[in-house]
């Protein structure tokens, strides 16, 4: 779901970011990024936006707020050409090195929609170590797997549930739900297997996988929040 505050707020954590210096990134302490990948219809908006309440209120620096990113954001952004330039301070730094989309290009090496798959990855990549957001699918697991800061969470429902979801969010009859499930699922996968060479479905990939047919989106908020904090227990307050 795209709305404009969300969109708004995205802009306010990349411009907050953008102002800090070299030295400031090397001492600030790194907080977390959450990736969430989830089955459709499993409430991963709803989970989210119940998540980030609770980690603002118990996150330290306490101005810089919890941001969330999906698909349709991060698409935003790109197109905007807000990030590449605005983190440019933490491009310095990474340790994952691209050659640019104009040499891709030239040389013929990478199909058509390599451009925007390659600033898809360097996107993720760059809010993931900012911290303190929270990236819904586009393989953001498989992208920051290799990030100490990263917590990978999955969310799965049972499919009468996820269809009773998606008709309250869209208004679909029944079958229409079924169908949008269907190919939303598949569209997921394929994404995967196909840039990533893996399937969404493998257990290993994640720190806690959580049903939400069993869980209120609430209490699966706060599960997640309980172990980002006994993970990372330095970037959160003293209760």
């Amino acid at each position: 779901m795209l709305t404009l505050g969300a969109y708004e707020k995205c802009k306010r954590y990349i411009e907050s970011h953008s102002k800090e210096t070299q030295e400031t990134i090397r001492k600030k302490e790194q907080f977390p990024c959450i990736t969430i990948s989830r089955q459709t219809g499993a409430g991963s908006y709803e989970v989210s936006e119940k998540l980030m309440k609770i980690l603002d209120a118990q996150s330290k620096e306490s101005e810089q707020k919890w941001t969330y990113f999906n698909k349709e954001l991060i698409q935003k952004i790109i197109e905007d050409h807000k990030l590449p330039s605005i983190v440019s301070n933490y491009l310095a730094e990474t340790k994952y090195q691209h050659l640019t989309d104009a040499v891709y290009e030239l040389l013929g090496v990478k199909p058509s929609d390599w451009t925007l798959l390659h600033k898809t990855t360097e996107t993720i990549l760059q809010v993931a170590r900012m911290g303190k957001a929270i990236i819904v699918g586009r393989g953001g697991n498989v992208i920051t797997s290799k990030l100490p800061n990263a917590f990978h969470v999955r969310l799965v429902a049972p499919l009468e549930n996820r269809i009773k979801h998606v008709q309250e969010i869209f208004g679909y009859s029944k079958q229409k739900a079924i169908e949008y499930i269907e190919k939303e699922d598949k569209s997921r996968r394929k994404y995967l297997k196909t840039h990533f060479f893996r399937d969404p479905e493998d257990p290993t990939l994640y720190h806690l996988i959580l049903n939400t047919g069993l869980l209120s989106y609430q209490e699966a908020a706060e599960i997640i929040a309980k172990a980002l904090r006994t993970k990372f227990p330095g970037s959160f307050k003293s209760l």
